[in-house]
């Protein structure tokens, strides 16, 4: 009798280990599967994942990065027509009321996709982005509002024929909420 119950503790011990030991390779291989998923994610599925309710870029130099960012996944990726809209809308998140009021949404992404497919058709890509410095971000006051001065200079390729530099102007207005959002931009004078 004593023999087989110590024979029933030890079969019991065993799958006891054998459980233990499954659960864990399970939550192993559960959490790589994850971080592998994390790491294919494309530059636009990046960028599209940013929730700006709950993560709005804090500074002007922030809104323009994030800015920069959208620009690149425009001319540089490839998406589905449901990303491009879901990026343009990404893109209007950090836009001004005023300067979203400019055009209706319909004529908004004909433009854009109309701006893509020709800078795609000459192979233009940008291949990179410099901000302003922090120091360099100048802030005034203008009709009541809080506003910022900045610039980003894009460095735009075509093809094999060479990387030009656009540097453009931005102005941000801060919104009732807090966040800055961008009025608008220009090139910059050389």
């Amino acid at each position: 009798m004593k023999r087989s119950g110590t024979i029933t503790i030890v079969i019991v011990g065993i799958l006891l280990v054998a459980l233990v030991a499954g659960y864990a390779f399970h939550l192993n291989r559960k959490a790589r599967t994850s971080g592998e998923d994390n790491a294919e994610a494309t530059a636009v599925q990046k960028v599209l994942m940013r929730d700006l309710e709950k993560n709005y870029p804090p500074t002007p130099k922030e809104v323009v990065k994030y800015f920069a960012e959208i620009t690149e996944c425009f001319y540089n990726e490839e998406y589905t027509q449901e990303e491009l809209t879901q990026l343009a809308e990404k893109i209007q998140g950090i836009y001004d009321d005023e300067l979203i009021a400019n055009k209706s949404q319909e004529d908004y992404l004909n433009d854009l996709s109309s701006e893509i497919a020709d800078m795609k058709d000459e192979n233009y890509t940008i291949s990179g982005y410099v901000l302003s410095a922090s120091v360099d971000v100048e802030e005034f006051v203008e009709n009541g509002y809080s506003c910022a001065r900045l610039y980003c200079t894009f460095n735009v390729k075509q093809g094999a024929k060479g990387t030009v530099s656009s540097m453009e102007e931005f102005v941000l207005r801060k919104d009732e909420d807090g966040h800055w959002k961008i009025y608008g931009w220009k090139l910059a004078d050389e």
